[in-house]
């Protein structure tokens, strides 16, 4: 939808509490006049529509995890909750029919699942002055980015409950956890490949799941797509779309998948471990129990914790509380090995030492149970929240048809809200604030774990988390 210099559109009506976005620090080099749009007091009903329909048009490019979905509108008056149904599939029917006898009929087992619904939304404030002085249509380019923001929310709210299922494959079956995950060495990484499709898709069709217009669909990040798009068997949509309409984003076909493209698409970041440093090098000795008490309070307790030296009063890194509950790669470069671990306590002794607690007990040289064993100062934690030595992974999602469920923007789903200046009554005395925003009621669900399969892999390329 074009934008629209209305006749009849009072931009002075529009504009806001902290955040309010004024003419501070907006330099315009522009002389003129502002010249007025009417005596209008507020949007017509066609304004209205329009500027509804154009906050709705900017939001479903972004609702790229919803376009695959069994969608229900939002219901009025009717709870809370959302229901989405799912058939069982009909048994096979092997006895033969006895003549001239009408066999037994048979029901449809529907199974319900159900999600509950929440409410989202942001605005933005304008001061009198900024609609007054102006140049820009403000309520125009309000509406455009608070459309794109409410589309981005909602398909991270879809996003988050299909990257949920249970259903992982972590690249081409080479590796069983997300932080054995490798990528960024000159050999042997686990990047997205022709195999890893081969096998999700071999595990959809042993499910029965069926394809979505002849073909499962995906969606992936731009760099794994990258790393899969060099295969001489990727097909380009003009190759195979003349009988086929296009998805929102689609950028090819292979292995009988259509392929949807987005940033969006979920992303694993580990975060730096602490602020100054993304690893912490282990400096001292590794202990199978705690054997270290400090004054009253302070005490870790007793029984079958771990212990590793990670700073002195002059080297390395301070145990703060901010690493308790963190995951953590252990690198044991004595033996090249990796360990998974996570951080269930941090002390600094008074004479600086800092120390922080583990929930296993690490192996180092290849050797366990051997107390103290001494590391080098080679042996390093990475954050373990992602892939090995903290690489991204990134979640790529095949699904057939009926393996989830969200609901429609339409019927409630997603509103645009206008208050004018001076709607807020004694809130706002001298008119000088007004706003823009959306409001969305939304719920997503997944309703057939074994028609979807989530690839996680790692890539010739890292953007952090989203």
């Amino acid at each position: 939808m074009k934008n629209v210099n209305h006749p009849y559109l009072d931009l002075h009506l529009f504009g806001a509490g902290e955040n309010v976005n004024t003419t501070v620090g907006v330099a315009d080099t522009t002389a003129g006049t502002v010249t007025p749009y009417g005596e209008s007091q507020g949007l017509s009903e066609e304004m209205r529509t329009y500027y509804a329909d154009y906050l709705i048009d900017n939001a479903e490019p972004n609702l790229i995890h919803d376009q695959f979905a069994q969608k229900h509108t939002i219901p009025k008056h009717g709870g809370k909750t959302i229901q989405f149904r799912k058939y069982d599939p009909l048994p096979k029917l092997s006895t033969a029919l006895s003549e001239g006898v009408t066999p037994t009929g048979q029901s449809l087992n529907m199974g319900v699942v159900e999600a509950t619904l929440h409410q989202y939304g942001g605005y933005v404030e304008f001061s009198d002055l900024l609609l007054l002085t102006a140049i820009d249509n403000n309520l125009v380019m309000a509406t455009k980015l608070l459309g794109s923001q409410a589309g981005r929310t909602l398909d991270t709210i879809t996003r988050e409950v299909l990257c949920g299922g249970t259903n992982v494959q972590y690249g081409a079956d080479a590796v069983d956890a997300r932080y054995l995950l490798t990528g960024g060495n000159a050999t042997d990484n686990h990047y997205m490949t022709v195999e890893c499709i081969k096998r999700a898709v071999r595990f959809l069709k042993n499910q029965n799941a069926e394809k979505i217009n002849g073909s499962y669909a995906c969606i992936i990040h731009p760099d794994c797509a990258y790393d899969l798009t060099s295969d001489p068997n990727w097909k380009y949509p003009h190759q195979y779309c003349d009988t086929k309409e296009l998805y929102e984003g689609e950028i090819g076909m292979i292995e009988g998948v259509r392929f949807v493209e987005s940033t969006e698409a979920k992303v694993f970041h580990a975060p730096d471990l602490t602020p100054e440093s993304r690893t912490i090098a282990c400096l001292g000795d590794v202990y199978s129990h705690l054997e270290y008490a400090g004054p009253a309070g302070d005490n870790m307790g007793t029984g079958s914790q771990y212990r590793v030296k990670i700073g002195t009063s002059t080297t390395g890194i301070a145990a703060t509380p901010e690493l308790v509950g963190r995951a953590m790669l252990f690198h044991d470069a004595s033996a090249d090995s990796w360990q998974y671990v996570v951080i269930t306590g941090a002390y600094t002794t008074g004479s600086g030492d800092s120390f922080v607690y583990l929930d296993r007990e690490l192996w180092t040289g290849g050797v366990a149970g051997a107390l103290p064993v001494t590391t080098t100062t080679d042996d390093v934690f990475y954050p373990g929240e992602a892939g090995m030595a903290g690489r991204d992974v990134y979640a790529t999602l095949i699904m057939g048809d009926n393996a989830y469920g969200t609901t429609e923007l339409s019927g409630g789903g997603l509103q645009h809200i206008v208050k004018q200046l001076g709607s807020a009554g004694t809130a706002d005395p001298l008119n000088q604030r007004a706003t823009v925003g959306w409001k969305a009621t939304k719920a997503a669900a997944r309703l057939v774990e074994a028609f979807m399969v989530r690839i996680e892999t790692a890539s010739t390329f890292e953007v952090g988390g989203n």
